[in-house]
């Protein structure tokens, strides 16, 4: 079991620099089990450990796994230019324990998008080596065809790309609603496969990734929640 300080863990989860969390500490804003502690040198088991401050409940985590609800109109960039980031939707202390989006949504595709502040995590996720499928629905400018799909299934060549992308599934869901699944995370490539298939992508969301179904964590635009052992487990190749 780790043996941290009291300031050392409430650093480690956001709360500020060393300095100011033993400040905290010191004013009698943290206690554990019901008791105040005051003394920064405390060091608790992190194994388990509860602890309220400013009269708020928080679990210590090693690392968070995050899963957000993505709104239109937020950027994944950690320095956006146009619109507002998405570290701007989770609590401060997230950005101070450098939580990152894993992987990129456009500033106007919705839906699941993960986060972490777990380096190796993050990495393995992001390759495309891992073939784990996207799920995304998307809303069409023209009718959703047999013919679109076919090309979809087929392979459509993108400028830039050595060989035509193909998708791994692709199904109507509506007249203007096509469901497409993808184990490439290219650029637009949702966006570029339809126009190159000569429809136009008015709407886009990503709905699952690998087994993780975002209809199955309930959450609305804009919520988010943490991820357990099992869920992460379903973000697994098909």
């Amino acid at each position: 079991m780790s043996k941290l300080t009291l300031d050392r863990i409430l650093q480690s989860q956001g709360f500020g620099s060393r300095k100011y969390c033993r400040s905290l500490i010191e004013d009698g804003e943290v206690a554990i089990n019901g008791e105040v502690v005051d003394d920064y040198r405390f060091a608790p088991d992190t194994e388990g450990l509860a602890f309220t401050l400013f009269d708020e409940e928080w679990v210590y985590r090693e690392h968070v796994y995050i899963a957000l609800n993505k709104p239109a109109n937020f950027e994944c960039s950690r320095k956006p230019s146009h619109h507002p980031g998405v570290l701007t939707i989770l609590p401060e202390q997230f950005s101070w324990r450098d939580v990152q989006p894993v992987g990129r949504l456009d500033h106007d595709t919705t839906g699941l998008l993960l986060m972490s502040d777990d380096g190796a995590f993050i990495h393995a996720q992001s390759s495309p080596k891992r073939h784990v499928p996207k799920v995304y629905a998307a809303t069409t400018h023209d009718a959703v065809t047999d013919e679109l799909i076919a090309q979809l299934l087929g392979g459509v060549k993108l400028h830039d790309e050595p060989a035509p992308l193909a998708a791994v599934t692709c199904r109507k869901l509506d007249a203007h609603l096509l469901e497409i699944v993808l184990e490439q995370g290219k650029y637009h490539q949702v966006k570029r496969m339809l126009a190159a298939a000569g429809n136009h992508c008015s709407a886009l969301r990503r709905t699952a990734i690998g087994g993780l179904q975002l209809d199955a964590l309930e959450l609305e635009e804009g919520e988010w929640c943490y991820l357990d052992a099992e869920q992460l487990g379903l973000l697994v190749p098909a």
